[in-house]
Order: structure tokens, then sequence, then C-alpha cells
């Protein structure tokens, strides 16, 4: 089903030979010239590809996708010397997605620009995906036109595009995530001794640094480690290589701990929220189990349906690849890294995950998305390549699948998938296959899912050649720009919308202030509100404990609980306002509420 690199066919093999009538100088010039027009070919589909991102991400002004984005944001804030910000009792979010964005705070200090500027930084990287999944589609064994044009499906999948439109590591996680793979098949399977140890090293640099950027990484970084261990006790790999790997990740592994043990002492001085904690007791009872497995399917259900039953086949295609008799040892070792490493993150993300009553806990597609691009490309393989007859048993196999986890996301979560609260930024894919941005519906996505699979299946049956690789890609095109456009549309401008008015300090902070804000603000609020104001050093204080610090800032911004019942000019808590401070303006809406005072 999955074939390894050099099992081209053989009409790929022979319209790349030479005519025998060249001689061997004009062969081998006509090869360079050929591979120079196609690196030229996919520079412009890379550009191309930022292009598309940044023009998704050009109404994103503000980080609205709390606490994450300003999470990373204050991250790099920290690693440039600007103010810190007070996240104790939330999510520990790591520093190597914010040294990625550490140009954009030295180039800029506005944080509109800076912010910009980071969001070019995520168009920039994620845009790889394209060049990656050609290598990948190569290695799949499709020639180098239906790679090239598959890469470029591969690129648009909304779980390599939506995010780029938001400060996340998931904006780059799935090129470093295709960039490991493809250097760990360089190392295992190349028979060039110079590009051998250098493949070693790269691989292990981007395992590292996945594990720096985000704990879904401590899997990656594990699976890895055990992959050179493998490659070592089954001698394909000199010893001296093994070591240099390994070397290379401890080195990532310890700096990226250095790092973020340093980030957490100063973002978190009160401590996190325990996700350890909820995964040790997770894993070590029976609900807690329960628990895990349903959250783990529901995350692969989302990645099967919301890719439109691609990823399932690429599953499928992996599985069949790491089972079936005469696959060769390291490509089977490969294929099990893949699988592994899904169901590692799964498992890892639904037992440290808490219980937020959202219908996200129980289906939900981040945290996978970044396998996605490696599944899709394996399922378009299979679609373009596989017999009939194979071809039939995958999809089939793809139905089940999708089916089966559906049951048992339903059968664990009934009722709360409708109940509970439904966060349209969960669901940008299964939304548009249900065309329902307010309620989440699993049976239907389900078999809007497995129609366009059906569709695309149909397609590669019905017609030959060109014309069905030009309608399938176009298809799958017009799929995702779909998905991604109107997730842009009726999820990402909305929430600037919401949020702009509110947490922004446009016309109330003046050049020269300092700013502090009051710990009760809420906060979806009062996060969003500390970057904005990160050119005032903000300070932050809890105001149900302290007075508001009038002696050290000349705007306060306090929490107003309940404006309606408790007037705007009884705010100050701890006391009256001392004389000169006056209030200059308010805010209210559903996510707080707040009001500021000025000194004169």
């Amino acid at each position: 089903m999955l074939t390894d690199p050099a099992a081209a066919t053989g009409e790929t093999r022979q319209a790349e030979r030479p005519a025998p009538s060249r001689t061997r100088a004009d062969a081998g010039s006509g090869l360079s010239e050929g591979r120079r027009r196609w690196g030229l070919l996919l520079l412009f589909g890379w550009i191309a590809q930022v292009g598309v991102r940044l023009v998704f991400a050009s109404g994103q002004t503000m980080p609205v996708a709390t606490p994450d984005e300003t999470g990373y944001l204050f991250a790099a804030r920290v690693l440039t010397g600007g103010p810190p910000a007070d996240m104790s009792y939330g999510t520990v979010y790591r520093g190597g997605y914010p040294m990625l964005l550490l140009p954009a705070f030295k180039l800029a200090h506005d944080p509109d620009t800076v912010y910009r500027l980071c969001l070019l930084t995520n168009a920039l990287v994620g845009a790889l995906v394209l060049p990656l999944a050609y290598v990948l589609l190569r290695r799949f064994g499709l020639s180098r036109g239906r790679s090239c044009l598959f890469a470029n499906v591969v690129a648009l999948l909304p779980a390599a595009v939506f995010y780029s439109e938001f400060v996340l590591t998931d904006a780059v996680l799935p090129a470093v995530v295709l960039g490991w793979l493809l250097l760990t098949h360089t190392w295992l399977t190349s028979e060039n001794p110079r590009i051998q140890p250098a493949a070693a090293i790269g691989a292990s640099l981007l395992a590292g640094y996945a594990c720096a950027a985000h704990s879904r990484g401590v899997v990656i970084i594990a699976v890895h480690a055990l992959l050179v261990l493998v490659a070592t006790v089954r001698r394909w790999r000199p010893v001296w290589q093994s070591a240099l790997a390994l070397a290379a990740l401890a080195a990532v592994f310890l700096a990226g701990t250095k790092l973020n043990a340093h980030l957490f002492h100063v973002l978190y001085p009160a401590g996190d929220n325990d996700l350890e904690g909820n995964l040790l007791r997770r894993l070590t009872s029976a609900s807690g189990l329960g628990w895990t497995f349903s959250l783990a399917v529901g995350q692969v259900w989302y990645l099967i349906v919301g890719t439109g039953g691609l990823a399932g086949i690429g599953l499928l295609g992996c599985g069949s690849l790491a089972v079936r008799r005469g696959t060769e040892a390291r490509l089977r070792a490969l294929a099990l890294a893949v699988l592994a490493s899904i169901a590692g993150i799964a498992v890892a993300t639904s037992a440290a995950l808490p219980d937020e009553v959202r219908v996200g806990n129980y289906v939900y597609g981040r945290y996978l998305a970044c396998f996605a691009p490696v599944l899709v490309a394996a399922g378009i393989a299979v679609l373009v390549q596989a017999s009939r007859r194979t071809l039939g048993w995958a999809a089939g196999g793809t139905v089940v699948l999708a089916a089966a986890s559906g049951a048992v996301v339903y059968a664990y979560a009934g009722s709360r998938l409708t109940r509970y609260v439904f966060t349209p930024f969960d669901f940008p894919e299964s939304s548009f296959l249900t065309l329902d941005w307010h309620r989440f519906h699993l049976w239907r996505a389900t078999v809007a899912g497995l129609v366009l699979l059906g569709l695309a299946v149909l397609v590669v049956w019905a017609l030959r050649g060109r014309a069905a690789m030009a309608v399938l890609a176009g298809t799958l095109v017009a799929v995702e720009a779909g998905m991604t456009g109107t997730a842009t549309a009726e999820i990402a401008r909305p929430l600037v919308r919401e949020f702009g008015p509110i947490a922004r300090l446009d016309g109330v902070a003046r050049p020269g202030d300092r700013v502090a804000v009051d710990w009760q603000v809420p906060w979806k609020v009062r996060l969003p509100m500390l970057y904005d104001a990160g050119l005032h050093r903000p300070l932050e204080f809890d105001g149900n404990r302290r007075k508001p610090p009038a002696h050290r800032a000349n705007l306060i911004i306090l929490d107003w609980r309940r404006p309606g019942h408790v007037p705007a000019e009884r705010t100050w808590k701890k006391g009256t306002p001392p004389p000169g401070w006056h209030i200059v303006a308010k805010r209210t809406s559903k996510d707080g509420s707040w009001v500021a005072w000025r000194r004169d």
C-alpha cells in the first residue's frame, strides 16, 4: 500500500532516464536543469502558501485564543527583556515556539505590529509543509508532477492553515513533525554515508524542539529516542551515528528544560494547573481510564472525519505497513513510530485534560492536527496508486473506523455533546461539514466526512490519468478552502470583534502611563489587555486582597463585577480613591467588565 522511496513505478523510472542518444554530460546537465526547475516551482509554491496564510490571517490584530496565544506572547516578551504577566494556576506554555517569535519582538515594540510579525513567522514556517509534503509524496512513490500537485493539497489542510491565524505552536508543529519523520527516514534508509550523520542529528534536533515547544513533543522525543536505540541494537546504523543522534537529542532536551524552568519561575509564581497530576490520577483509576480512552478515541474520530476520511486511509496504510509480512524492518519501525506517536499524544492529552464542561473535551482535533499532513499524504498516495480492490478495502475500513470511533464517543459522552458548552474554535472542520457553527452534530459530521471520502474514491475510479488527478486535487482544495474560509469568517473574525473593544486600551492609555490591572478582571479580558499594555510595563495586583497601587501607577484598571447594580464609582475597593483619581473609561461585556481610573 505505502512504498519505500525507491519503489517508484517502472514508468516513472523510465521517464526519468536520460535518452540513449544523449551523452553523460548532457544527461547530467539535463537532470540538474530538471531539478532546478522543480526546485524553483517548489520555491514559488512556498511563497504562494505564505501568501495564502497571510490573507487568511489579515483580520487578526490581537490575541483572542486566550490563554494560549497570550501565554506564548508573554514568554517571548520575557525572553526579550519585556515585562512578565502572572499566568498562575493556568496551563504551562513552553518556550520552544516563543523562541521563533523573538525577531518579532526585536524588530518592533508596538503590540499590534509585533502580533502581525508573529503571524508572518507562522506563515513562513507553516508554509514549509508544501516542500516537505512534496518530498514525502515522492517517497511514497508518486511522480514529481503528482507530488507537486498534491503537496499543495496537503499544505492547504485546515489543520496546517487555520491555526496559523493565531500565535499558537500548532502553526509550526505540522512542519516540525513532517521534517522529523523525513529526516529519520533519511537516516535509516539512505545509502549515502555523508548524509546519514546530518540526518540523524537533524531528526534529533527537531524531535527535541518539539518537546521544548509543547507537551505533545514529550511523546515525540520518547518515540525518537526509542527509534535510535532500536537502530543501534539492530545494527541498522553505526553506533557512533546513534551516539551523535542521542547527544543532539539530549542537548536540545536539556536546553529546553532549562528554558522552560526559567519561564515557569517568571510566569507562574503561584504554580500551574497540575496537568501532570491529572495525568497520573486518570491513568491509575478505572473511571480515569474510561475518560482517557473515550477522549483519545474522540481525537482519532475528529482526525478522520475532519480530513474527509483521508487521514483514516493513512492510518490504515500505516497499520498495514507495520503488520504486513514482507515490510522492510526499518519502514516497519517508522510506521510503528507514527502510530505510537499518535496514540501516545491522544492518550496523554486526554488524560491530562481538565473537565471544562465543554463539548471539546470529548471530540477535539487540535492535538493530533500536527500529524494530519502526514496521514493525509499517505491517504492520497493510496488513493492515486492502489488497485481498486485495495482502495475499496481501505475506504471500507475507514468507514468502519469512523463509525466505531463515533460510537465510542457517543456511548461515553451521550447528551453532553449537546448539553455542554460548544466552543466554535474547537471545531473548524466539523462545523463546515455540518454547516452549523453553534452546535455539534456527531453523526451528521461523520456522514458528511465519509461522503467526501466516497466522492474522492469515485473520482479516482471513474476518471483516468491527468483528468482524475486534476479533479481530485481541485475538489480537495475547494473543500479545504471552504473549511478554512468559513472558520475564519465564523470563528476567527468574530473573536476579534468580540474582544477588541473590551480588551484593548485604545483611547484610554497614553504614552508614558504606568498601568496597573486588577487580577480579578476575568482572564479572557485581562490577559489580552496585559499584552496590549506591554509598552506601559503593566503591574498586576489582586483587588480582593490589596488596595489599588495608587502610588505606583497613574492608570488603574479595576474589575467591575456587577455593572448596573454596583456604580462604577464604587469599584475602588478597600477604601476611597485618593485625591486626584477619577474615572476615565468604562467597558462592559459578557466576558467581563472594568473601570479605568486615572490620576491627574
